[in-house]
């Protein structure tokens, strides 16, 4: 894998992370035929991106709340989405594992199901069954307002992971962890200069509607294909919402419509999977039309050994022991920066195989 130029070289995540003084500076349904994934910390886990770009500046004591044992307290966590999807249920199993791991025994976990209005009402339960912190994987980035006003009233610390919702740091939430999603989208426009050598026609795949993840992506891989590959066309664009049956439809129908688009950028790994199945339907041969991804699951991966998938860029979803570090130094007193940016890989064809074990 070439790690582009401008991006800084990743620091491990080890276990004298929580000594180091800058601390932590720093998006679908599964066919029964798909590999299993996997979400322990131990496979790949996150490291966070040097520098992180924010400087350790939220303590506990500037928030209003006060100190407590985060192993004997009510800790909840809320997932905005199926578990049908690679990404939520290795999100899931992460935090689940590193909560056993350091003994927290109060973790109590809620899913809205794809509705953002079960997500809220989750989280509100959550709040009056006692939680004393929170950490949120967020459906939409906005309407947030009625959670974050019961939490702050209670002084409830609320770090919020993969998505970020539009409020303050430090005051309405503690802290967002989670991937640079205009970097992926630049990351990804990379990748697909070099699979069109910088000239041909492309499809979008969009993400769903109403958070940041989604704009960044398409953000980030516009502007870079505007300025570094002036001969690349995107002459179709349709959100798949994520999921893999939208996308192998929003495929089928590009395929009809736009019978001479070269390439496809897919803004998470299951679009690209639907896709690849309306490619296969339509008769195309692997690599006809170039796909690159943003995810890294292990199904994608695989594509790319196969010759349908060109690259992949990871959206490492293992959130579990960074959370759980950046919360206990949160209640513990110690300074928390307001964002801790996570550094990801790229999947092509000169390391997919052998990283198959490792992607989730």
């Amino acid at each position: 894998m070439t790690v582009p130029p401008y991006r800084s070289r990743p620091v491990a995540l080890t276990t004298t992370f929580l000594a180091m003084t800058a601390l932590l500076a720093a998006g679908c349904a599964k066919s029964e035929k798909d590999q299993p994934t996997g979400g322990g910390s131990a496979q790949a886990g996150q490291v966070v991106q040097s520098p992180s770009g924010s400087a350790p500046s939220c303590t506990i004591d500037k928030f209003g709340g006060t100190k407590f044992d985060l192993k004997t307290s009510v800790v909840g966590f809320s997932q905005s989405e199926k578990e049908a999807n690679p990404f939520r249920i290795a999100e899931t199993a992460s935090i689940k594992a590193e909560a056993k791991q350091e003994g927290i025994t109060g973790l109590r976990t809620t899913n809205g199901q794809s509705q953002f209005s079960k997500q809220i009402s989750d989280v509100q339960q959550l709040i009056a069954q006692g939680a004393k912190a929170l950490v949120i994987a967020p459906l939409n980035s906005d309407g947030w307002e009625p959670v974050l006003q019961q939490a702050a009233a209670k002084h409830i610390p609320i770090i919020t992971v993969d998505r970020k919702i539009n409020a303050t740091a430090c005051k309405d939430y503690v802290t967002f962890i989670g991937s640079d999603f205009y970097q992926q989208g630049k990351r990804a426009a990379d990748q697909m200069i070099k699979a069109l050598n910088g000239k041909g026609k492309v499809a979008v795949l969009l993400g769903s509607s109403g958070n940041n993840v989604t704009t960044e992506r398409t953000n980030g891989f516009k502007d870079e294909i505007a300025k570094q590959a002036p001969g690349i066309q995107i002459t179709f664009q349709q959100t798949g919402d994520f999921a893999r049956e939208k996308g192998q439809q929003v495929t089928e129908q590009m395929i009809q419509s736009h019978p001479d688009v070269n390439a496809i950028y897919a803004e998470n790994d299951e679009m690209a999977l639907g896709a690849v199945t309306a490619l296969k339907g339509a008769g195309k041969k692997a690599g006809d039309i170039k796909i690159v991804s943003v995810d890294g699951t292990r199904n994608a991966v695989s594509q790319i050994v196969s010759g349908w998938i060109y690259a992949v860029v990871e959206s490492n979803p293992r959130f579990g022991p960074l959370a759980f570090q950046t919360l206990s130094k949160f209640v513990n007193g110690e300074p928390i920066p307001d964002k801790v940016i996570i550094s990801d890989r790229e999947y092509d064809s000169s390391n997919a195989k052998q990283s198959l074990a490792s992607a989730y």
